[in-house]
């Protein structure tokens, strides 16, 4: 097949086009667009230690984070980025995030965020729902390559990383700042022509 190097991966306004989907993952878990309902769970997020320290997201109100909601899906319109809520399929608040952000259409590519509320760790789920973005970015929206980036001392996000078949590629050095200094990062990545996990 003759590939047009020149032409975008992702044509523009695919992704603006699409609507969210909503995927059903074992163990009674979903993922949703996030919605201002939410925001108590995106407040509590930002209090947690283990959130605070790998992901940075600064603490916010109630009102804050119903604004930081709005923007996700300002983003996602602009074909940003794209970000579920990991919530009980029964209902409720999330107990997790994950999404799809620093997005290259042109370039055909993406890299995952995700953290998990102490409600929603141990059980796997974030293997999941990594595996089922990842299927809809390369079967749906058309990406070539995912990537996931973590501190070399985060080993949970590592076997997350790992498990979902995104193997370890190399380290960045100094790579991100946190509150502790300066970390490395492990660089995994996944193509869509690789073979099934």
């Amino acid at each position: 097949m003759t590939v047009d190097p020149l032409a975008p991966v992702v044509p523009p306004g695919r992704l603006h086009a699409l609507p969210q989907p909503e995927f059903t993952l074992p163990g009674g878990m979903l993922l949703r667009p996030w919605g201002p309902y939410d925001a108590p769970a995106l407040v509590e997020a930002c209090r947690d230690p283990e959130i605070q320290h790998w992901n940075r997201p600064g603490l916010l109100t109630e009102p804050g984070a119903a604004d930081r909601i709005a923007r996700w899906e300002a983003r996602r319109q602009a074909e940003a980025s794209v970000v579920w809520a990991v919530a009980p399929a029964a209902g409720g608040l999330p107990v997790g995030l994950i999404g799809l952000a620093d997005l290259d259409l042109a370039g055909g590519s993406g890299e995952f965020l995700y953290w998990l509320l102490p409600a929603g760790r141990g059980g796997g789920v974030m293997v999941h729902a990594v595996d089922r973005v990842g299927r809809w970015a390369f079967e749906d929206l058309g990406l070539h390559r995912l990537r996931i980036t973590h501190s070399v001392a985060n080993p949970a996000s590592c076997a997350v990383a790992a498990k979902a078949g995104y193997p370890l590629e190399g380290t960045m050095r100094g790579a991100l700042l946190h509150a502790d200094g300066w970390h490395d990062e492990h660089l995994h990545a996944r193509l869509r022509t690789d073979a099934p996990v």
